[in-house]
């Protein structure tokens, strides 16, 4: 067993005795009225909004009605709604055009590997064995929740919350002592995201990324590799990112690295913290380089990969025509920037920057294509532009 953080653990026993009993029943009251907030009547919902909503992140009103119930019953009932999600917006052809680029992206990234300078042989054979041992799944699962002991009444909406909370902590006990499923998933279809999980050494894209903007069957390749093409490559440059890199190809808490391979790592990997403390967020607020340390070696790794594997998708074909005037060159990165197009208040900007490992959406396109010599390339950009770095500060990982 892995405890992360067992400082927390060891100041948590000693509450248990040091803490009176009255203050711990209020707090735990406390923590189960917010927890079910949003399943409770107008006031108790309103006045949830008004901390979590307008204070921590600036929202002026709540999202709609309908698009809390989608995401409450995804919450609760994530599988069975995956199955009528995937039946109306996942095709097998796009799950085949998936695996495509997925198998594109690994042998890219394989490639990558085969030619670091700054790594050994020793190390190179353990990361090539880890890249070749990733489970994938794509869509949905093979097996899906069953969800027939789950009582679910017109009665009480909370009373239907609490009780599919209590399903899912049945459902986690019932594991113990049991063989680990690797079947399962971490994540249900309609989810909008992605994951690499270390201790299971697989990469996971659920059908809801599969959809445009990260997935346009109807778009070109270069957009598509610019967009979920660079996402796949993001989760499996996971696996090797300042925290992946510590577990093996089983899922293991082991150091495979040479002491000299783990160093010339880490200094890479500082490249990418130091530039993103560079970043400032909002007035007088930097980003934390190593809070979004992993995310950002992810990205750059990412668009390297997926570049290099939309190039080779091109080879012994004719060169593909400019679209709308941008090049397939240009329509690559165009694909990865209107992924993170997004707005943020200042309040949201403020949170994430505290306590999120990902950095703000701008600083996820420009940080990284500001490394890459093949953007600037593609958009005719000069030494001096901002958009271009000195070949001596630019950061390379992978």
């Amino acid at each position: 067993i892995n405890v992360a953080h067992p400082e927390f653990f060891q100041a948590a026993d000693k509450m248990m005795t040091e803490v009176p009993l009255a203050d711990w029943k209020t707090y735990l009251r406390w923590q189960l009225v917010t927890a079910a907030a949003d399943a409770l009547s107008s006031k108790f919902e309103t006045e949830n909004f008004n901390f979590f909503g307008k204070t921590l992140q600036g929202r002026k009103e709540q999202y709609p009605v309908w698009r809390r119930c989608v995401a409450a019953t995804d919450g609760a009932l994530g599988e069975a709604l995956g199955q009528v999600y995937v039946a109306r917006a996942f095709t097998p052809d796009s799950k085949a055009r998936m695996q495509t680029m997925i198998n594109n992206l690994i042998a890219a990234f394989r490639e990558r590997v085969q030619t670091r300078d700054w790594m050994s042989d020793a190390t190179r054979k353990e990361a090539l064995a880890k890249l070749a041992a990733f489970q994938q799944k794509i869509g949905y699962p093979d097996k899906w929740i069953d969800y027939t002991a789950l009582d679910m009444s017109r009665d009480s909406y909370v009373q239907n919350a609490l009780r599919a909370g209590a399903f899912a902590v049945r459902r986690d006990l019932d594991k113990i002592g049991k063989p680990l499923d690797r079947q399962e998933w971490g994540m249900t279809p309609p989810t909008v995201n992605a994951y690499n999980n270390w201790l299971q050494n697989e990469i996971v894209f659920p059908a809801g990324i599969l959809q445009a903007p990260f997935f346009n069957a109807e778009a070109d390749d270069a957009i598509n590799y610019g967009a979920i093409g660079a996402v796949i490559g993001h989760e499996i440059t996971h696996g090797f990112d300042d925290q992946g890199a510590k577990f093996d190809l089983q899922g293991n808490l082991k150091n495979w690295w040479t002491e000299v391979d783990l160093k010339n790592f880490e200094a890479r990997s500082d490249c990418v913290v130091k530039q993103f403390d560079a970043f400032e967020a909002e007035p007088g607020l930097n980003l934390k380089g190593k809070l979004v340390s992993g995310e950002s070696i992810a990205d750059l790794g990412g668009l390297q990969v997926a570049y290099q594997a939309y190039l080779k998708s091109l080879e012994g074909k004719p060169r593909p025509a400019a679209i709308d005037n941008f090049t397939p060159e240009q329509r690559f990165f165009l694909g990865w920037a209107q992924v993170w197009s997004a707005k943020y208040t200042p309040e949201a900007a403020r949170r994430q920057t505290t306590d999120d490992t990902h950095p703000l959406s701008r600083f996820r396109v420009n940080g990284p294509l500001s490394n890459m010599p093949e953007f600037a390339s593609a958009f005719q950009c000069k030494v001096g532009d901002p958009m271009v770095r000195a070949e001596k500060e630019r950061c390379q990982v992978w």
